[in-house]
């Protein structure tokens, strides 16, 4: 054995797993057998360290009440304070990046170290835990009291306890079924070093032989090489080896020589290799089994500082412009640099670009809008000096850059916008959106929507009536017979964002309904993509509009009663009663319309609303006014007007007054905040609103002094600082959470905001009957982020009941959200109320009225019938018989879960791409070319017609056709017009009906690239129901293989030759998928396979992947080496 001895003051010691190096407490490590100094830094200046893990790009500390992660040389990745009446003493990695931290408490801390949050406690029996070791099977948590409890790696509930000793515990290890430990008994005069180690046999989860060895035990660990040997140390230096089975030899002793009296720590190698142990004089003793051993087996290379290169650098001259920085040597790193300082703490220095030199200007040439000139060469080439000026102010605020990396692509004005309320946008690669990075913006299992389709600028309100449920059931249990049915396609989405499992969905088949609405054209709620682009539209006026348009269309869609059997609908389930709409008995509030003349004639008339717009009072005083007190002046509105009077026969001035005669179920608000006059008036509430908070807690604020962080530490109220526990929950806060709202005798209105304390004196669940009082709870409010150069852009902060966080995450509680297209973060719910005026405007209010979900049925039943699958007419009017290219299903051919169907589709194109050439050449994708489904074909997979098409449609369409793409779809011009078209034209919402109906009954569709179809034709389908032989022909990290390439290569097919026809690729795509179960013998040998897949890329790399002409090169099937990869 080889031991080496350093000398420094251990507090705990321990061998890195991921580097050749030891480190014990204070923190200094050593490197190598040599004990080579390699680092030394303070961890903490007044605690000991009670536990050392490595990590592979650092160091984990646990100290008293702090868990510090540190880098190897010493710099702090992030120091996780603990709450100060903890006592830590013992950490376990569970995985790469959750940890577990117990101590002498009653509970146990799960910590992410991803986010460095607290993600769970687990109770424990005091007096806590101080040893924690794992195994493929259980936690092992160790306790003072000298038990042992195995815990379930998944919920961390106890399974097993052995009680190993009655005084204490002093270690215990775990190697696969043996469990041994040793500890401290109870005697008369105290504890005792129990010289018995107790080992349990964990299969039968009992007790085994104990075992007896000649020291006193204080530290053990298992050493398994070729056999499960046990390491027994003792504080005064002895140490011996045995098995846990067997007996311990007193010949198996040996001795470590400790400069202080006791050793105080010991750790094994994961080589097991090398030992080491820290006395209390603070040496290190280092044994090997060999001159050169190593810590670990699968040793990263360790860093070193670099040497100084100041000596070797050569002098610069900064006075020269054109000195090229760089030969500054600089590191190459992925981190934050130094000078990189925050905005707060430093200012952009715009760089002007020098002007043209005036002999270029001269020369120009300009062809469209591009110039040519000859170069005066009167610069060196691609260098040009920039002048920096201080004084230089007369650049546009916009133009700044800031000169960091990481914020280059940040708006300079944007700082004091938070950085997930701003516009979020799409970045398209050569491969469109299968490399974007969708769950950085979305980590939780509810649907975004993608902004990139034209006039989605109504987004957050589709996720608005999404979260209400009565709204949501009733929308899905619809189905007519209108071919643009705004509540059909509202449905179709709702269905998609319930499957949805995170994954951003598009409305695009809803907004190209809405964008056929007549109505929807007149309000001026469709926008052209260059106002969209632009900003040119007011977007808080026009989601406003929107909210009323959509709200209105939905009340008007389900008054339809007659649907014909293949639609049926929710019109004829117990959801909807036969009179007014349930959308009329959500939102309709019923009212009394009094028009008086001054002659005395009163006219009364009864209407109803779906929606209150915000009348603001004219008085600009800073006086305090609750927003109940304007909502109830909005509701119960009372003007002057001039009006036809019956009596006097002409237009007269009138006072015109509104009664409200019954509240809706969900209250609608459109805050008409569209001029300064409004967002002063809402930021001036918000000032009073906070200095009254203030006041009400203890402080008293002058006129015009602003409150800072000092004054509302000084107020020093303990019972204020419990209701309000941070003082930015305050700022910029009007909205109430809720409001009680209470019909008169007298036919008035008491509105007034419920507070926390009246939820107290009331009760959460008062029956409304008993004092007829109703009270609404804030569920959504849809903001305008402002943005001068952009227009803005629209979010919705929505509170999401249980019943969502039930289907989604199986657990029940409520959240509030913020969405923002496809970004979606919990927030906080004052966050939902908190309004800056400088860049966040309230839009829309949605109040819910208290227990809304009882009062309607929340079943969904599936509307959509097998009748959809039987034969239809034709739109086209040339159509014929002999035209026909498919045989629609009969009834005995209905398909079952888990049938096969053969599935492609064919698209034209509606919109070009909009892309942008870069300087470096390579193209950059603004918005991609918007696509439409042209043709659906869906074949039999099974049965004695496999292969016989029972679907092929070609879609008609009203919108404009820029490319018919007929090379590659098939798509002729006057194909998709009802007029001259000879093929089977329907609507887009027949042939949907038809792929959801197959998708609900559970079959499987077979096809090649169906990713792209389901997209374009805005499907959202399980995975589980997707055979895509564009994956299952796929080896990792190649390309992607064509249908054409294949269908030769396997099947000794020649398709698509001079366009593309969608029976053609659909029965091909069912005959690879039959051809990958022969060749993998139903997916049972893998291994043979893959070697089938080499032998198609070797192939495919020889022939460029193309396919050879017919007087070439023949199918590889005839070829001998296709027979031998076959014969695998």
């Amino acid at each position: 054995m080889w031991s080496w001895t350093q000398r420094e003051w251990p507090w705990r010691l321990f061998l890195s797993r991921n580097q050749c190096t030891l480190w014990k407490g204070h923190a200094t490590s050593f490197f190598g057998p040599a004990l080579e100094r390699y680092s030394s830094f303070q961890v903490n200046g007044s605690d000991d360290i009670r536990q050392i893990q490595s990590l592979e790009n650092g160091i984990l500390f646990l100290t008293k009440n702090n868990l510090k992660y540190m880098a190897r040389g010493g710099l702090i990745i992030f120091d996780y304070l603990l709450d100060e009446n903890e006592d830590m003493h013992s950490l376990l990695l569970t995985d790469s990046s959750t940890l577990l931290v117990g101590g002498l408490q009653n509970h146990i801390l799960e910590i992410d170290l991803n986010t460095v949050q607290e993600t769970q406690k687990y109770a424990v029996e005091t007096p806590g835990v101080t040893i924690m070791r794992q195994s493929n099977r259980f936690f092992f948590c160790g306790h003072t009291s000298g038990k042992i409890s195995l815990r379930d790696l998944r919920t961390f509930k106890v399974e097993h306890e052995f009680d190993a000793f009655s005084g204490s515990l002093s270690d215990f290890d775990v190697h696969g079924n043996l469990l041994a430990s040793c500890g401290f008994s109870s005697r008369l005069t105290g504890l005792a070093c129990d010289r018995f180690l107790k080992v349990y046999d964990l299969r039968m989860m009992r007790a085994i032989t104990p075992l007896q060895v000649h020291v006193d035990p204080a530290f053990l660990r298992f050493i398994p090489t070729y056999t499960s040997r046990l390491a027994i140390i003792s504080q005064s230096g002895q140490c011996q080896f045995c098995e846990p089975t067997g007996l311990a030899n007193p010949a198996d002793i040996f001795h470590v020589n400790p400069v202080g009296p006791l050793l105080m720590t010991f750790d094994v190698s994961a080589s097991k290799q090398a030992l080491a142990f820290g006395d209390s004089e603070g040496c290190v003793h280092l044994w090997t089994d060999s001159p050169e051993p190593s810590f670990n087996p699968y040793s990263r290379e360790t860093e070193f500082a670099l040497p100084c290169l100041v000596d070797s650098l050569p002098p610069l001259d900064w006075s020269q412009d054109l000195l090229p920085l760089s030969l500054i040597p600089v590191p190459l790193t992925t981190d934050t640099l130094l000078s990189d300082w925050p905005a707060a703490n430093s200012a952009p220095a715009p760089r002007r670009a020098p002007p043209v030199d005036a002999e270029i200007l001269r020369t120009m040439k300009k062809v469209g809008f591009i110039g040519y000139a000859p170069n005066p060469r009167t610069r060196l080439r691609n260098q040009i000096p920039y002048r920096l000026k201080e004084s230089d102010s007369e650049f546009d605020s916009f133009s700044q850059v800031t000169e960091s990396p990481i914020g280059r692509e940040e708006e300079p004005y944007l700082h004091m916008v938070s950085k997930k309320y701003r516009k979020v946008t799409i970045k398209y690669s050569k491969l469109g959106l299968e490399d974007f990075d969708f769950k950085h913006y979305n980590k939780t299992l509810f649907a975004g929507l993608e902004p990139h389709i034209p006039n989605a600028y109504c987004n957050c309100m589709i996720q608005v009536l999404y979260f209400l449920e009565p709204v949501r059931c009733l929308i899905q249990n619809h189905l007519c017979q209108k071919e643009f049915c705004l509540a059909c396609e509202l449905g179709f989405l709702f269905h998609m964002l319930d499957l949805s499992r995170g994954d951003p969905c598009q409305g695009s088949n809803f907004l190209r309904a809405f964008r056929t609405i007549p109505e929807a054209s007149a309000l001026g709620l469709i926008l052209a993509d260059s106002d969209e682009a632009s900003g040119k539209g007011n977007l808080a006026r026009l989601i406003q509009r929107w909210n009323r348009f959509i709200l209105t269309q939905l009340h008007q869609d389900m008054q339809e009663l007659e649907v014909p059997q293949a639609y049926r609908g929710a019109g004829g389930s117990s959801f909807c009663s036969s009179g007014d709409s349930v959308i009329g008995q959500l939102f309709s509030c019923e009212m009394e319309n009094c028009s008086l003349c001054r002659c005395g004639s009163e006219t009364v008339r009864a209407s109803s609303t779906l929606l209150f717009t915000l009348s603001y009072p004219e008085d600009k005083t800073g006086k305090n006014c609750d927003f109940a007190q304007v909502l109830k002046r909005s509701i119960c509105l009372e003007q002057n007007t001039q009006a036809w009077c019956d009596n006097c026969e002409k237009y007269q001035p009138t006072i015109q007054t509104r009664n409200i005669r019954h509240l809706p179920d969900i209250l609608v608000i459109n805050c008409e905040v569209n001029s300064l006059k409004e967002a002063d008036f809402w930021r001036m509430q918000a000032e009073v609103a906070f200095k009254m908070a203030i006041k009400k807690h203890g402080g008293e604020i002058s006129k015009n002094k602003e409150f800072t962080l000092a004054d509302w530490k000084e107020l020093g109220n303990p019972e204020g600082m419990l209701m309000c526990p941070s003082i930015e929950e305050l700022k910029n806060v009007w909205l109430p959470f809720s409001i009680r709202m209470k019909m008169t005798k007298n036919k008035g209105l008491d509105v007034c905001n419920w507070t926390d304390v009246d939820e107290m004196q009331w009760g959460p669940a008062r029956a409304e009957e008993e004092h007829g009082v109703y009270v609404y709870d804030l569920m959504a409010t849809v903001v305008h982020i402002l943005d001068s150069r952009t227009g803005g852009s629209l979010v919705a902060h929505i509170k999401v009941g249980e019943t969502y966080h039930q289907r989604k995450e199986g657990v029940t509680h409520q959240q509030w959200y913020l969405f923002n297209d496809f970004l979606i973060e919990p927030i906080d719910k004052h966050e939902a109320v908190q309004f800056d005026m400088n860049w966040k405007v309230p839009a829309i209010l949605y109040y819910i009225k208290r227990n809304l979900n009882s009062k309607y049925n929340l079943n969904i039943k599936n509307p959509i019938e097998a009748s959809v699958l039987l034969a239809e007419a034709s739109l086209a009017r040339k159509q014929r018989k002999t035209h026909t290219t498919f045989i629609p299903l009969m009834l005995n051919e209905m398909p079952q879960v888990g049938d096969l169907v053969g599935l492609d589709a064919e698209f034209v194109t509606l919109n070009e791409e909009e892309a942008e050439l870069r300087s470096d050449g390579t193209k950059s994708t603004i918005k991609p070319s918007q696509m439409s489904v042209a043709r659906i074909t869906c074949v039999r997979g099974q049965g004695p017609n496999e292969g016989i098409p029972f679907i092929d449609d070609y879609i008609s369409t009203q919108e404009q056709v820029v490319d018919y793409l007929t090379q590659y779809s098939g798509i002729k011009p006057g194909d998709l017009d009802a007029k001259i078209s000879s093929k089977h034209l329907t609507t887009l919402k027949s042939t949907y009906l038809k792929l959801r109906f197959l998708i609900d009954i559970g079959v499987k569709f077979v096809g090649h690239g169906l990713q792209k179809d389901f997209r374009v034709i805005n499907l959202m389908v399980p995975k589980d129901q997707v055979l895509d032989t564009v994956y299952l022909f796929h080896m990792p990290r190649k390309r992607m293989i064509s249908l054409r390439f294949l269908a030769w290569y396997f099947l000794d097919l020649k398709i698509q030759g001079e366009t593309h026809d969608s029976i053609e690729d659909a029965r091909t795509a069912l005959q690879l998928y039959r051809k990958y179960l022969e060749l993998s013998k139903n997916g049972t040998e893998p291994e043979s396979f893959h070697k089938v897949l080499k032998g198609l890329y070797e192939k495919g790399r020889k022939m460029d992947w193309k396919v050879p002409e017919p007087e070439g090169q023949t199918s590889p099937k005839n070829a001998a080496v296709f027979s031998s990869v076959l014969a695998l």
